[in-house]
């Protein structure tokens, strides 16, 4: 089973590279983190029972020879100053732990860097997300069961 801080620091360290996608079985357990756009698959294997997929974005010879773009400007943080508890991975959000239970945090809610704020399912995996902050619960920004992306805002706290 993986971590939530350990996928974290997958995901930081795939983002960071010209891998495309990064795929790991371990103990039972499957990870795939893929970057969007096309691949081409480069399959490499350790012996051990931990297997991992590379795969990088194909390059042209026209790609090639194009004039490197300037990357996009980082998000801007939040005018107020309010702190935003960000996705770290794919997957569906979930603001309880199941249906017929109360949500882990409302609008209003004062929370601390442990408290669980919501999961979010990947590969039919339940990771709790913690919300690494202490402060007051302001806004949700997304909706139960909505299927969120690496890095996009979740709620919004105004830090203590």
């Amino acid at each position: 089973m993986f971590k939530l801080s350990e996928i974290k620091e997958l995901i930081k360290l795939v983002d960071g590279t010209s891998v495309h996608e990064l795929e790991i079985e371990n103990d039972g357990a499957r990870l795939m983190i893929r970057k969007p756009g096309k691949t081409e698959v480069v399959n490499v294997s350790q012996s051990a029972p931990f297997v991992t997929t590379y795969t990088q974005a194909p390059q042209t010879q026209a790609e090639a020879q194009a004039p490197v773009q300037a990357a996009p400007a980082p998000q801007a943080a939040p005018a107020n100053n309010y702190h935003e508890i960000k996705s770290p991975m794919v997957g569906t959000f979930y603001r309880a732990s199941s249906p017929d239970k109360p949500p882990f945090v409302n609008v209003g809610d004062r929370i601390n860097d442990k408290s669980i704020v919501c999961i979010l399912e990947a590969m039919k995996l339940m990771n709790e997300l913690e919300a690494e902050v202490r402060g007051e619960i302001v806004e949700i920004l997304v909706e139960n069961g909505q299927l969120v992306e690496f890095g996009q805002p979740l709620f919004l706290v105004k830090p203590e």
